[in-house]
């Protein structure tokens, strides 16, 4: 439905949020959110006051409701794009673990229909249509382009990942900055292309992710019930352990509407692969990993954490799925904004060192990367498709000239409507430190530049580290 608007977004140039962080940080990030946010509201102008952008944007109304972690509130939600304006309902809330510290806040979505009653499956940004929609806000990441750079990548590679596109974000008529429209996470012919899971059957379509458990239990490896996880029976070093520190949570289908006989079969499913990888024989062609996993996945999913040296890479947001009759997926990826150098912890400034080693890097953290990738690494077979891929694309996608223009085309379309001036007119962070970066350039382009840097020496390494595999 297409609606005039009754009120006008030509005036951006009204308010300053200035916010200043005193946390305590350490190798496992900050230890507690010790924050201190003052927020002072002052006037700001413009050098070159903007009447008209052209530029997309999401304008939100609450009706003076605010917008909290959980439940959901109703909101009235205009994207103007090309001047068309169009209107939906939705369900809105704050998103994010740690980001939540931060003033510039992301949020979760769902689109409503006209009494919001029930879910709305609409096309956004021109994806495919579902109901399930999040609005990231950069904030630490003071490129701006970190998650959009990443996944257009994956997705430029063939790994699938969420859709993304940038847009201004308004809500109750105020300027929030610059914010990437992002496809959520779920089940979808367009998402994540697995079976439905509608029937209750057990071998069927399913999607899980290690990370930190959220179930009251904390997860555990033989209960079943009420249960949001399960842990692993191995730890971190491939040992069998009845306390292990990886936990799997269930995604899809949903812990509430998962049913016990289901958490039991993926359960053996995840068993049964880390039990032929912890064997001696575990490369074998006929009996070994191969035979349950989609060894293509797993090696994109490698390469795109790698590249970026994510430090959550492997340990925390790291999707898995499996459809009927299949093998174990790696993916999609997610959650990169501290990436590409932008952490003062655990290594990740550095472009050089194997983020999958990680446990060795920062062996007091609690969320370990599982035992897989080292012992993968261990497989003459894995270690040459590796090579292989990795060459293949670092001849076309992946090689810099490539990844340079895609950055230099993202600065382009924002520069040219001053999208990135305003967002630091609202946020002002440049030259200050938010945790956690390593880098705190005086200027949007300093920290774009070190970005790059960084990117070139990072894939360098890589060159050098995969071209030695014999």
């Amino acid at each position: 439905m297409k609606l005039a608007m009754n009120f006008s977004f030509k005036t951006y140039n009204r308010l300053l949020l200035s916010t200043f962080f005193f946390i305590t940080i350490s190798c496992n990030g900050p230890e507690k959110l010790d924050l201190t946010n003052i927020e002072n509201e002052v006037i700001t102008f413009y050098d070159e006051p903007v009447n008209e952008i052209n530029f997309p944007s999401i304008n939100i109304n609450t009706n003076g409701q605010e917008i909290v972690d959980e439940p959901k509130i109703n909101a009235v939600l205009v994207v103007i794009e090309d001047k068309i304006e169009t209107t939906y309902n939705i369900g809105i809330e704050i998103r994010g673990s740690s980001s939540q510290m931060f003033p510039k806040k992301s949020y979760g979505f769902e689109t409503k229909n006209s009494d919001f009653s029930d879910d709305l499956d609409v096309s956004l940004g021109g994806f495919p249509e579902e109901e399930d929609w999040i609005l990231y806000g950069p904030y630490s990441d003071k490129s701006l382009i970190r998650n959009k750079l990443t996944f257009d990548l994956s997705n430029a590679i063939g790994f699938k990942a969420s859709n993304t596109k940038f847009y201004n974000l308004f809500i109750n008529g105020r300027t929030k900055g610059l914010y990437v429209l992002m496809e959520k996470i779920k089940r979808d012919s367009n998402r994540v292309d697995i079976s439905k899971n509608n029937s209750g059957s057990v071998d069927a379509g399913y999607i899980i992710k290690i990370d930190k458990p959220t179930s009251e239990d904390g997860g555990c490896n033989t209960c079943y019930e009420n249960s949001f996880s399960f842990r692993s029976n191995y730890d971190a070093n491939g040992k069998q352990s009845n306390d292990s520190e990886i936990y799997f949570i269930y995604h899809y289908p949903k812990p509430d509407d998962i049913k016990e006989d289901q958490k039991q079969f993926i359960y053996s499913v995840i068993n049964e692969f880390e039990t032929i990888l912890a064997s001696d024989n575990f490369d074998d062609p006929i009996n070994g990993y191969e035979n349950v996993i989609d060894v293509d996945s797993f090696i994109d999913f490698f390469i795109m954490n790698e590249i970026t040296k994510n430090p959550d890479g492997f340990r925390l947001s790291t999707f898995m799925n499996r459809d009927t009759g299949g093998k174990l997926k790696m993916g999609p990826i997610w959650d990169f904004n501290l990436a590409f150098g932008n952490v003062d912890y655990c290594d990740g400034m550095n472009p050089e060192g194997w983020i999958y080693n990680f446990n060795s890097i920062c062996p007091s953290d609690i969320w370990l990367v599982p035992f897989w990738w080292g012992r993968l690494m261990e497989s003459p077979d894995f270690k040459n498709k590796l090579k292989e891929r990795w060459q293949m694309l670092r001849s076309n996608i992946l090689s810099d000239s490539s990844i340079t223009v895609k950055i230099e085309s993202y600065l382009e379309y924002l520069n040219d409507n001053k999208v990135i001036n305003q967002n630091f007119y609202r946020w002002s962070i440049l030259g200050k430190y938010v945790w956690p970066n390593y880098f705190v350039g005086s200027s949007h382009q300093e920290e774009i530049d070190f970005m790059k840097n960084w990117i070139t020496d990072r894939l360098s390494w890589m060159d050098n580290q995969i071209s030695a595999i014999n």
